[in-house]
């Protein structure tokens, strides 16, 4: 029977050489927390069968919304020092197989974590590691001597073991002692650990140029998808409609099963397309109680954070609100402030027109009113 492998991400750090509020596991990339790359990552590997994250004291509200709805084991509160959090995280493990991450290193190529599984197949232990490129010299306030890199190489993680012999290792280690990774507890242990080819992509994220330099690398290899959407709403009796996501006045309302806001569902569902993820009745179907009367804007934040959830970013939403009444240009400013507030972005990246049918069809006979949007978003190409 194949071993059981559980992936144990330590998360647990402040993280304060990145600068801000923020621990750097939490800070975004790509519109996606460091640490969810990294559980992403995981998730995405078929050898993996557990996912477990230990996080600091007083981080469980930021874990909470970084994590969502992943499918995780419960966190981990970690130690004061790195190695109390792998043990920490150790003791809940009851996996055959560990693997053990650093949340700082979130961008982790598939055949890495196959090249560490396929070694303990020999080994109690394995690492991923590369060779030093660059020299090395012992520094101060002057350049002192060269150091031979023959022989060296850079250490990385995820560190794999089998999980009762790492948890041994770590039960025996020197508590007087701070260790700088696993696999020097290992080693202390007796345990062997292999060295198998690691990645330039598993660089750890240590300083504000490493975030600026990933998002570059990012940036540069996301594409483009833009898509459209499309809604209509008669008129009914009431005092006034919704339309993008603010309340006007008016001798009657739009029907529909929410609150009808006609803007904000064009904008839902193009938004929607651009991620292939079906339309506004697939996610909030009529035929569901729980959304008669229910605020637009919940249809419209849940788009946008499905997008933000596959690291994409959105550039640009047009809306055109097609009616004859009301009359949408003394509300165009306040529309397009509400959009910008929902989706998260600047003004610049909202498009607010609206124009009438010359008396032609359904909203020329002031029957109601429509709607038509387009969404443009990057997405990075591993979800395209």
């Amino acid at each position: 029977m194949q071993s059981r492998t559980t992936a144990l991400i330590v998360a647990a750090g402040s993280g304060t050489r990145v600068g801000g509020d923020l621990p750097k596991q939490y800070v975004s990339i790509a519109g996606k927390a460091v640490l969810a790359h990294a559980i992403d990552a995981l998730a995405g590997h078929p050898r993996i069968d557990e996912i477990r994250v230990v996080i600091g004291a007083g981080q469980e509200g930021l874990y909470a919304a970084t994590v969502g709805g992943r499918a995780v084991a419960a966190p981990v509160i970690g130690g004061t020092t790195r190695r109390e959090s792998v043990a920490n995280g150790l003791a809940a493990t009851t996996s055959d197989l560990v693997l053990i991450h650093d949340a700082a290193r979130p961008f982790l190529p598939t055949e890495v974590v196959d090249r560490l599984l396929a070694a303990l197949e020999e080994a109690q232990g394995a690492v991923p590691v590369l060779p030093v490129a660059d020299t090395l010299a012992e520094a101060g306030a002057e350049l002192g001597r060269t150091v031979p890199r023959a022989g060296l190489a850079r250490v990385q993680t995820p560190q794999a073991f089998h999980t009762q012999a790492i948890r041994a290792a770590h039960a025996a280690w020197d508590a007087d002692l701070e260790a700088t990774d696993d696999a020097q507890i290992a080693r202390a242990a007796g345990l062997t650990v292999k060295t198998v080819e690691g990645s330039p992509l598993l660089d750890k994220l240590t300083y504000p140029t490493d975030f600026a330099t990933v998002e570059r690398r990012l940036e540069a290899s996301m594409v483009s998808r833009t898509a459209l959407g499309f809604d209509v709403h008669g008129f009914t009796q009431g005092d006034g409609l919704w339309i993008g996501g603010i309340y006007i006045a008016h001798n009657r309302a739009l029907a529909g099963h929410s609150d009808a806001d006609v803007g904000l569902h064009a904008l839902t569902d193009a938004l929607l397309g651009t991620i292939g993820d079906g339309d506004i009745g697939t996610h909030f179907p009529p035929s569901d109680p729980q959304w008669r009367g229910a605020p637009s804007h919940l249809f419209l934040t849940h788009a946008r954070d499905l997008i933000a959830a596959r690291g994409g970013r959105i550039d640009h939403v047009d809306l055109t609100i097609i009616c004859e009444e009301p009359k949408v240009g003394p509300h165009r400013t306040a529309i397009r402030a509400r959009v910008a507030e929902l989706l998260g972005l600047s003004e610049a990246k909202i498009s607010i027109k609206a124009t009438t049918t010359e008396r032609l069809g359904f909203t020329g006979r002031r029957e109601g009113v429509a709607a038509q949007a387009a969404a443009t978003v990057r997405l990075p190409e591993t979800v395209s």
